[in-house]
């Protein structure tokens, strides 16, 4: 399943966020993600063993810092790749005193949009 931060009903906690960009193998990936890539690419060029890169794509997506898209083969061997979700993250305090998360999401170009209207489109069908 592709997962899509702009489609989540609530962020996620602060703490999940603040655990991951605090982790140094989050920040290898996050800076090597110029473009986006596959798991495999991304274990190569940071030079992380394939299953912890899993891992820490698996929690950088849950923390709404990556997105994941599908790549349709004409083989059928379909792959994910990654790509960085945010411009920034800023980290602040409700009136309450909590802590709150909020991203500065980059503007999708014209194939994330059709992508993005396309779905709508499916859920409304």
């Amino acid at each position: 399943m592709v997962r899509d931060p702009s489609r989540r009903e609530e962020p996620p906690p602060p703490s999940d966020v603040l655990d991951v960009l605090s982790d140094d193998a989050a920040q290898r990936i996050i800076a090597a993600l110029e473009e986006p890539m596959t798991a495999s690419q991304i274990s190569e060029e940071c030079d992380i063993p394939l299953s912890t890169t899993y891992r820490k794509l698996d929690a950088m997506t849950d923390a709404d810092l990556l997105n994941e898209s599908t790549e349709i083969r004409r083989d059928g061997q379909h792959t994910t790749r990654y790509a960085v979700a945010f411009e920034s993250v800023t980290v602040g305090l409700t009136d309450d005193r909590d802590l709150v998360v909020e991203f500065e999401r980059p503007e999708g170009g014209a194939d994330e949009r059709l992508a993005h209207l396309w779905s709508q489109v499916r859920e409304e069908t």
